[in-house]
């Protein structure tokens, strides 16, 4: 069995963003070599996710929404957490988005559903954080 792994960069300029990083995790499958395996994509920051659904725009939005009424940022004071930082929301936010997806690698492809694409949720942006690649298989 082989094994590959690969950190993924993204700094976003606003606090919250959602990225379909899809193209780079396929070109991470065809430089591992790997044709049958799995990948896991994970958010290694707890104030973002990384999750599996349509890439379509008033999707998207209403996600942003969603979230909003679930853990609205403001104020700071509504939250224990906001003492030193003002991100207690992300937190919040990523618990409800997830922290990684597995995908089936077939034929050197990932496996999806129609529609599927892989997306970086960023909640509490404007800084550099990363997100995990690895892939098993053969």
């Amino acid at each position: 069995m082989k094994s590959y792994r690969k950190e993924l960069w993204f700094q976003t300029a606003t606090r919250r963003a959602f990225i379909n990083i899809t193209p780079q995790v396929e070109a991470c499958l065809s430089e591992s070599g790997i044709k049958e395996g799995l990948v896991l994509v994970n958010a290694m920051h707890i104030t973002a996710s990384v999750f599996i659904n349509d890439n379509e725009s008033g999707l998207h939005h209403d996600f942003e929404q969603w979230l909003e009424r679930l853990a609205p940022e403001l104020p700071h004071s509504q939250y224990e957490h906001n003492g030193f930082e003002d991100n207690a929301d992300a937190h919040l936010k990523r618990q409800v988005m997830g922290r990684e997806v597995t995908v089936a690698i077939t034929k050197g492809k990932l496996d999806f559903g129609p529609w599927e694409q892989i997306f970086y949720g960023e909640f509490d942006g404007k800084r550099r954080k990363r997100v995990l690649v690895k892939i098993i298989g053969e």
